[in-house]
This record gives structure tokens, C-alpha cells and sequence, in this order.
């Protein structure tokens, strides 16, 4: 008797310390012997450990992408809600701190609070930058823009538009919050592009023709590879 217990308690002291452990059968008169078989080990296999790891680790990654894209709708929405200054308004805001045509305006979040940041091509022939307070349409700052590539196309583009920017930012309103107003010209011809976005967090972009003053949506396939080469939507 006393051997079956000694050698049952080896057993599981092999187990503990994560040892391989032999069945031994042992006779009724204390002799034993050793069963043929495979080693039972007792330690889980590691793929398996490694495998459940990385499904954890790839669903905490969904999860996280998941909560960004949220976050990045709400917040999206909540400049826009909070914004005083429409893009129209920021536009002149911006010409009467350079004179010249609007190319581009963005709502944004930065350092200095909620502001729309403009870029004007000025009657001096330079490409500026202003800054202005979403809020109560304040120059914040303004500089000239050195690292604006010199676009010929878009000069020329700007400078035979019958509809600027405001224009362009007026027609699209009735689709929600107008965030940002830009001069596309990698379409084949120069087009208005606005970014709207309405109560419900819902967010669209739409074309406006230079020329005409006409709406339309960008085609799915062209925002389908736009957002494919990285560009913010």
C-alpha cells in the first residue's frame, strides 16, 4: 500500500515540475513494471497557445480600427457642429486678408482651437496660406506658401472659373455642413471638390463644375481610387 502511494505522489510531483511522467503498474506484491506507450506530457502544444494568441490579437485589432472609424465620424461631425463661420463666410474672410481667388479651404482641428484653413493665389502671384478662427472668422495667421507646388493647370484654372469657391461651397450646403472646398484638377478638367457632412454623421462628396455652377456626385469608382492612393477623404 505504502508504495502505491509513494509512487503516485512522484506522478504528480513529474507533473507539476512539467516533466514527461511513464505509467508504472505495480503488483500486488510491489513489483512493477513499465507499460509501453506514448509519454503523457503536461504541457499544452504551443501552436495552440501561439494560434489563440493571435486571434486575440487580430480581433483586438478589429476592434480597435472599428472604434477609430467611429471616433473619427463623431468627431468629424462635432467640428461641424461647432463651427460659427461657414465656409462661404471664411472665404471672404480670407480674401480680405489677401486679395486674389480661394482654392481651397478646410475645417480642421488644431493647436489654436477649431479653424478653416484657406489657400488663396494671390493678385501678387503667390500661393498664400490663412488661417482663420472658426469661430468668429479671425485671421489667426497668414503666410506665404513655399511648399505649394506651382501648378500651371490650376492657375489657369482658377483664373477662367465663372464659380469660386464659395460658389461651389453655396451649391453643396443643401448636403449637409460644407468641411472642405478644394480645386481638383487631377480628374481630367478642373472641378470643385466639396466634403459635406450632415447631422447623422453621414459624410459626402460632391463635384461642382467651374463653368456651370452644376452639382453631381464623384462617381463611385473615382472615390473608390482616390481613397485606394491614401488621399483624406
Amino acid at each position: 500500500m505504502k508504495r502505491h502511494l509513494i509512487i503516485a505522489t512522484a506522478a504528480a510531483a513529474a507533473l507539476v515540475a512539467g516533466g514527461t511522467v511513464t505509467a508504472v503498474a505495480v503488483s500486488a506484491d510491489g513489483s512493477g513494471s513499465a507499460r509501453s506507450g506514448a509519454p503523457a506530457s503536461a504541457q499544452p502544444a504551443a501552436h495552440d497557445t501561439a494560434a489563440a494568441g493571435t486571434a486575440q490579437v487580430q480581433d483586438g485589432r478589429s476592434s480597435i480600427r472599428m472604434q477609430d472609424d467611429d471616433a473619427n465620424g463623431q468627431e468629424d461631425r462635432r467640428e461641424a457642429g461647432a463651427a460659427r463661420v461657414s465656409a462661404p463666410d471664411a472665404a471672404a474672410a480670407a480674401l480680405k486678408a489677401v486679395p486674389g481667388t480661394v482654392s481651397g479651404l478646410d475645417l480642421d482641428a488644431d493647436r489654436a482651437g477649431l479653424v478653416w484653413e484657406a489657400d488663396v493665389l494671390g493678385k501678387d502671384g503667390k500661393w498664400h496660406e490663412v488661417t482663420l478662427d472658426a469661430g468668429n472668422a479671425r485671421v489667426l495667421n497668414q503666410h506665404v506658401d513655399t511648399d505649394e507646388d506651382d501648378d500651371a493647370n490650376e492657375r489657369a484654372a482658377l483664373q477662367q472659373a465663372r464659380t469660386d469657391a464659395a460658389s461651389a461651397a453655396r451649391t453643396a450646403a443643401s448636403h449637409g455642413t460644407v468641411t472642405s472646398v478644394d480645386l481638383d484638377d487631377d480628374r481630367g478638367k478642373a472641378v470643385w471638390e466639396v466634403e459635406t457632412i450632415t447631422k447623422d454623421g453621414k459624410e459626402h462628396k460632391l463635384l461642382v463644375d467651374p463653368q456651370s455652377g452644376k452639382l453631381s456626385a464623384v462617381p463611385a469608382q473615382a472615390d473608390d481610387d482616390n481613397d485606394n492612393d491614401g488621399a483624406d477623404d
